[in-house]
């Protein structure tokens, strides 16, 4: 048996020794615990994505003297720990250490390039798989992106370097849908290779992303044999019965037909000779079970609004309070993150809000405990009215006078933040960014909108589960049940201006996360409607560019993930 310790940890990108106190208390436990290898997350000291802190010069010296003072917390086991690694150029590399003595280095050989990465601006590639030979069993080693790869490295340490278990050092970000297709994957890959395969994963918030842990042991046959704990600092502890490999390589023709037809591939071997296994009890068992779809986003949302206010330096934070669903959620998920006592709501009535707004925004607080505060807007409206009276003389009241009550909000609520040190929490939804329903420096002002990724239809779905959960109406049930409304005219409807979500949701889903024609959408939503959701989605780029960073739960959030130039005359026209 061979003990292996996947300290899934939450690293903070630049907290250099905070991170390295992380990894040497994993590295304690993990003696404790009797493990003979200690694995990490990708890049567990310097915290991932470092972007262009990586082009400056006393970051990189913090990682090296970190990684110098790794040694004298290895003694008794082995220990394969994400570092930056500086040769003749940078790499994103795994650290190996034995007994206290550091063996050598792993390097990326798969850098990505795509969507919410740019590894090819910082890092050079590895160029050789690497093979930990241990007493009892052969490691390789593998860092995400080279896992994801059929023919990629894990495939020539198992076939040509011997290796029983692939470990793979990981930061893959979440998206909904992303852990499923990941556990395929890593299934595919044990099976594939005839191998144990240790999946060792960041969990936490960093800026847009968040890492959702997930960390787990795949057997040779593709099953998981043990899991962490989603959106959560965990370890997995598991025995692995190295002895089953050869058995059952032995019934697979597969490899005896690679090895035959194809030309080896060079694999470095090291060799590590750690002390021999400790005295250990059998580990309890633990079963760990998928969560629903919507838990896993909810989970999603409240690590990033956690972790991005904490690394942050923020104690509280405050959002306005409309009465509408988009407020609600978005106060329930801060209170679940942080705290009620973490948690400001303020609301501003106007001449337009109705009494049950009002009464929504005091019922929601109530429920979640948080301190509210009432500021009405008339005062400040009619002033900004009547110094603009003059020269909007003649002309009827339009979206100006709209944006003028949501700019007033945004003022108040910056106000507050300024003058308390709180975080102002946005409160807009992907959908109504997308075609520019919302209003610069009034509703989008903030510093964090937690929403920012999550379509209006989704919106309605998270509050339902959440009520479930709590057992009763957290979020007031009138407030999930009455027509959206921005109330900022009389008797004012989102369906005034927009298709109904039912229908605009799935086409901004094609049109944004798939990039797809809008010819099978017309004929399915009507042309008119497609084409003037796709103008507003191409119209208010400016708009996006300017909406303040918010978690990521879809395939293609607004950000890294998609990149259009503002100034453009291109129509989008069918392909056919």
């Amino acid at each position: 048996m061979l003990r292996l310790f996947l300290h899934q940890m939450n690293a903070t990108v630049g907290d250099t020794a905070g991170n390295l106190r992380k990894v040497a208390e994993g590295l304690d436990h993990a003696r404790g615990s009797g493990a003979d290898i200690y694995i990490t997350p990708e890049c567990a000291l310097p915290g991932y994505p470092a972007e262009d802190l990586l082009f400056t010069p006393s970051f990189i010296d913090a990682n090296r003297r970190a990684l110098e003072e790794l040694g004298a917390h290895t003694k008794g086991l082995t220990a394969i720990i994400g570092i930056i690694h500086r040769e003749d150029d940078l790499f994103n590399a795994a650290a190996i250490f034995s007994d206290g003595e550091l063996k050598g280095f792993v390097k990326k050989m798969n850098l990505p390039n795509y969507g919410l990465f740019d590894e090819h601006r910082y890092f050079q590639a590895g160029t050789t798989p690497v093979v930990v030979k241990h007493p009892t069993a052969r490691i390789g080693i593998t860092i995400c992106e080279d896992i994801w790869f059929p023919s990629g490295p894990a495939r020539d340490e198992a076939l040509w370097g011997g290796a029983d278990i692939i470990i793979n050092l990981s930061a893959s970000p979440y998206h909904s849908g992303k852990v499923e297709q990941r556990e395929r994957m890593l299934s595919t890959r044990a099976a594939d290779n005839g191998v144990f395969l240790a999946f060792c994963n960041m969990v936490g918030g960093q800026d847009e992303m968040v890492f959702d842990g997930h960390s787990a042991l795949f057997s040779p046959e593709g099953e998981v044999l043990a899991r962490a704990l989603p959106f959560e600092e965990d370890y997995v502890i598991a025995d692995v019965p190295v002895e089953n490999i050869f058995h059952h390589r032995a019934r697979d023709p597969r490899r005896r037909v690679s090895v035959l037809s194809e030309k080896p591939a060079p694999v470095n071997i090291i060799e590590v000779n750690p002390p021999g296994s400790p005295e250990r009890s059998p580990l309890p068992t633990r079963e760990i079970l998928p969560i629903s779809s919507e838990e896993e986003v909810y989970r999603a949302l409240v690590t990033g609004c956690r972790d991005y206010t904490i690394k942050n330096g923020f104690e509280k934070v405050l959002l306005g309070l409309s009465g509408g669903i988009d407020s609600a959620l978005t106060a329930s998920i801060a209170v679940d993150a942080l705290g009620s006592a973490q948690v400001v709501g303020v609301t501003m009535p106007s001449r337009y809000s109705s009494k049950g707004s009002v009464d929504d925004s005091e019922a929601l607080a109530k429920n979640l405990g948080i301190e509210i505060k009432t500021i009405p807007i008339e005062g400040p409206f009619n002033a900004l009215l009547e110094s603009l009276a003059p020269h909007f003389e003649g002309r009827a009241p339009n979206v100006a006078e709209e944006n003028l009550q949501a700019r007033v909000r945004g003022t108040l609520l910056m106000a507050l933040s300024n003058k308390f040190g709180w975080l102002l929490l946005s409160t807009g939804n992907k959908s109504e960014s997308s075609v520019g329903y919302c209003t610069l420096y009034g509703d989008m002002a903030g510093g964090f909108d937690v929403l920012k990724d999550v379509p209006k239809t989704l919106v309605y779905a998270l509050s339902r589960w959440r009520n479930g959960e709590a057992d009763g109406a957290w979020i007031p049930v009138n407030t999930i049940e009455k027509e959206p409304s921005a109330e900022l005219a009389p008797d004012q409807l989102d369906s005034d201006s927009l298709p109904p979500y039912e229908v605009l949701d799935p086409i901004l889903k094609v049109l944004i996360e798939e990039e797809g024609d809008i010819e099978p959408l017309a004929e399915k939503y009507g042309e008119e409607v497609v084409h003037r959701v796709a103008g507003l989605v191409d119209r208010n780029e400016y708009k996006r560019r300017q909406t303040p960073p918010g978690v990521r739960i879809t395939p293609r959030a607004f950000g890294k993930d998609r990149r259009f130039p503002i100034t453009s005359r291109h129509k989008r026209v069918s392909s056919k």
